[in-house]
């Protein structure tokens, strides 16, 4: 049976700037976060579960949302992590014969509210024009002064620590003991898939917190490191900032993918800056600097590098560059096995352009392993 919302709901921009919805489920609620926009037509439960994503209502510019529901194992983390979710059209109902439930269901699982019927257009149109600020859902229409004053109240996403959020409390494994290379991977924010993809190319894999010692993790005996994605601002994890310039240090290869990249940057002494809108999709156009060759990629950042000081740094080689705006899309060290890049590789959305990183990773690997033998 068809189903459509009749709760009245809205969204509240820090700027007072207000645009009108229906509740999804007829349900009450409220929820503050930073609003930003995703383009991507599909992969919404991907989207909803990436730890990069804690602490802010997500905007989905496809039309339509919820048609081919959800399924358990299309998750990257063990919970949703977007504070709300904003989109023009919900889908009740599902028809994909993978799902196993409707994202409907798997919302109210999560406890999540979700405003639909906004003309996200206009919403996205004006984000892009005035900037990712704080916003608020709700559907407490009748008291928007109060909701303006507790808004105002919401910290800004610049200068927030967000890993501690999100991040494992204690080490895990991933992987088997037998696997040929040690990976001790620093979680500020991981991906289930990136494990995957470590893992599915012969990494025995041990997960630190975001706070972990290089001490801690070079005990176990790691061959290589790599340094997660995640959420907020970088400049305030010192801990990953020591840990990542001992990494490096240590002559190990290190791999960077998303606020991993920007910690590599910020262990080289180059700044990083919060961006007018961010770059959230998954087809954002790539040049590769070494090939030539251009990449269709998934991105998640609010933040980026310094340009500038990038290329003004002895040490660093800017490897790639995002085609839309020119900014630094990927690095690496010009005397150190060290990368990183600021999109993701492991979403593979529909091209697979940027799975060559992970082999790259895994072929500095051997090589150090082989010099040592």
């Amino acid at each position: 049976m068809k189903y459509r919302s009749k709760r009245k709901a809205l969204v509240l921009l820090a700027d007072g700037t207000i645009f009108y919805g229906k509740a999804v489920g007829d349900k009450e609620g409220t929820a503050f976060g930073e609003v930003c926009f995703n383009t991507g037509m599909t992969g919404y439960q991907e989207i909803f579960t990436d730890p990069s994503y804690f602490g802010q209502l997500m905007v989905t510019t496809n039309a339509h949302i919820g048609n081919y529901g959800t399924n358990e194992e299309e998750v990257e983390s063990d919970s949703v992590k977007i504070s709300g979710l904003i989109c023009r059209n919900f889908s009740y109902e599902y028809s994909r014969e993978l799902a196993d439930k409707s994202l409907q269901q798997f919302l109210d699982d999560n406890q999540l509210f979700a405003v639909s019927d906004v003309d996200t257009r206009a919403l996205v149109s004006y984000i892009r024009d005035n900037g990712a600020m704080n916003a608020v859902i709700s559907t407490d229409v009748n008291n928007i002064e109060d909701l303006k004053r507790r808004l105002a109240e919401v910290p800004s996403m610049e200068g927030l620590e967000l890993s501690s959020k999100v991040s494992t409390k204690k080490p895990y494994f991933v992987g088997g003991e037998t696997s040929n290379f040690k990976i001790a991977a620093l979680d500020i924010g991981i991906k289930k898939n990136i494990l995957r993809n470590l893992v599915k190319r012969g990494a025995y894999v041990k997960v630190f917190p975001y706070n972990a010692t290089f001490d801690e993790m070079e005990s176990w005996g790691a061959d290589a490191y790599f340094i997660s994605n995640g959420p907020g601002d970088p400049e305030p994890l010192v801990d990953a900032i020591k840990a990542a310039k001992s990494m490096i240090a240590s002559g190990k290869p290190v791999f960077g993918i998303c606020l991993g990249h920007q910690i590599i940057a910020l262990a080289n002494g180059i700044s990083t800056y919060k961006m007018h809108n961010g770059h959230r999709g998954i087809n954002h156009p790539i040049l590769n600097l070494i090939s030539g060759k251009g990449e269709i990629t998934s991105q998640n950042h609010g933040f980026a590098i310094n340009r500038e000081e990038t290329e003004a740094n002895k040490n660093v080689e800017i490897t790639h560059v995002h085609l839309n705006d020119k900014t630094v899309a990927g690095i690496r060290m010009i005397d150190k096995d060290v990368f990183s890049v600021q999109y993701h590789p492991e979403a593979s959305p529909g091209p697979h352009d940027a799975d060559y990183l992970f082999d790259q990773f895994f072929d500095l690997i051997k090589n150090k392993s082989a010099q040592t033998v």
